[in-house]
C-alpha cells in the first residue's frame, strides 16, 4: 500500500497532527474542543495501523548499519512509549509510572520525541514534492485516518462495555479523583514552583487597578462578599476533581476601567493573564470544602477559574492587576 517515502510522509503528517492537537487540547480543555481529543486518538491509532509499513522500511535501514541508527532505534522506543502511555491513560488501567502520571510520562516523552524527529527527517532528506499531492496518495492517507477514527471509537466502545476506569473520563481525557474530598487532591505545581511559606498575618494581596493601587491583608479580604464555587479543577497530568471553593468574585475587588487584561501573580513569580470579559467569571478563593487551603493548594488565596485548566487557576496569589495589554500576548501554555 505504502512505499518508503510514503510510509514516511504519511507518519510525518500524523505525527504533526498529534502534535497540535495535543496540545490545544492541553491549552485549552474546553468543552468545545472535546473533538480534538478524538482526533488526537484517531490520529495515535493511526501511527499503530502505519507501523506494519514502517518497519519494514526500518529493517532496510538498519541493515545498512550506519552510524545514526541507535538514535533511530531510540526515537522508535520512545515513539512506543508515547502510544503504550496514551493507551494506558485512555483505559485508566495505570495511573502512574514512577511516581508520575502516566498523561506526564505520554507528554513529556512526546516532547522528548520532536528533536529526534527532526534529526531524523533531516538525515533522510525526505522533502515533500507535488508528486506527494497525488490523488493516490491523499486517498491512502485518507484510508488510513479513517481507519483511524473507526478504531478509536471501537475501543472507547470497548472501554465503556468492559467497565474500565477510563469509561467515566473527561471530555479532556482527565480521570476523576476525590471529589469533594479535598485532602485527596493531589498537590501540583507548575513545573519549577515550589510551595512558599506564608503567615496569615504577613500575607497581603495587592491590588492595582483603575482605582488605583491598595493592600489587601487575608481579614480584610475575607471581609468582602464570598461566594460557593462549585468547581472543575481539571490538572494537565491527568485528573480532575469538583470542590467546593469559596472566595470573592474578582469584580468586587476590581476595576477594569479602560482595561483589555487583568493578570494575577503567585508568591513564586508565576503569572497568568486573563481577559476582562472573564471578570465575573473569576474567584479569589480561601478556602475549599469549608477549610481554609492547605499550602499545597494555594494558601491563603488561589484563583478559581471554572472551565480552564488547572495551570490558570494560579495559587498563592500575591498581586492582581490591570493591564492594557490584550489576555493573549502570553504562552499559550506556560513553559515554567
Amino acid at each position: 500500500m505504502f512505499s518508503g517515502r510514503r510510509t514516511n510522509l504519511a507518519l510525518l503528517t500524523v505525527l504533526g497532527g498529534a502534535f497540535i492537537s495535543g496540545l490545544v487540547v492541553q491549552a485549552l480543555g474546553t468543552a468545545a474542543t472535546r473533538w480534538l481529543l478524538v482526533v488526537h486518538g484517531a490520529i495515535g491509532i493511526s501511527v499503530m495501523v502505519l507501523s506494519p509499513w514502517k518497519t519494514r522500511v526500518a529493517d532496510r535501514g538498519l541493515g545498512r548499519r550506519n552510524r545514526g541508527r541507535y538514535f533511530s532505534l531510540l526515537l522508535a522506543l520512545m515513539a512506543v512509549t508515547v502510544i503504550v502511555t496514551g493507551l494506558l491513560h485512555t483505559t485508566g488501567t495505570v495511573s502512574s509510572i514512577g511516581g508520575f502520571t502516566v498523561l506526564w510520562v505520554h507528554v513529556a516523552t512526546a516532547l522528548a520525541l520532536i528533536p529526534l524527529l527532526v534529526w531524523h527527517f533531516l538525515a533522510r532528506k525526505t522533502y515533500p514534492r507535488r508528486v506527494d499531492l497525488a490523488r493516490r496518495n491523499l486517498l491512502s492517507l485518507g484510508g488510513v485516518s479513517l481507519a483511524g477514527l473507526a478504531m478509536w471509537f471501537g475501543a472507547d466502545r470497548l472501554i465503556r462495555i468492559t467497565d474500565l476506569a477510563g469509561k467515566d473520563r473527561r471530555f479532556t481525557g482527565s480521570h476523576e479523583t476525590s471529589s469533594f474530598e479535598p485532602a485527596g487532591v493531589p498537590v501540583t505545581s507548575w513545573l519549577d514552583d515550589r510551595v512558599p511559606t506564608t503567615g496569615d498575618a504577613a500575607w497581603r494581596v495587592d491590588i492595582d487597578d483603575a482605582a488605583g493601587a491598595r493592600s489587601l491583608t487575608l481579614s480584610e479580604l475575607q471581609s468582602l462578599p464570598f461566594q460557593d464555587i462549585t468547581a472543575d479543577l481539571d490538572c494537565t497530568s491527568g485528573w480532575w476533581s469538583r470542590q467546593v471553593w469559596e472566595g470573592v468574585r474578582l469584580t468586587e475587588l476590581i476595576d477594569r476601567g479602560e482595561a483589555r487584561s487583568i493578570v494575577a501573580w503567585s508568591a513564586t513569580g508565576y503569572a497568568r493573564r486573563y481577559s476582562v470579559s472573564q471578570l465575573d467569571q473569576l474567584w479569589l478563593v480561601t478556602t475549599v470544602g469549608g477549610e481554609p487551603l492547605s499550602p499545597g493548594h494555594g494558601f491563603p488565596a488561589r484563583i478559581v477559574s471554572p472551565n480552564q485548566r488547572g495551570f490558570w487557576w494560579v495559587k498563592w496569589v500575591v498581586r492582581i492587576e490591570t493591564s492594557r495589554v490584550p489576555w493573549w500576548v502570553q504562552l499559550p501554555y506556560p513553559p515554567t
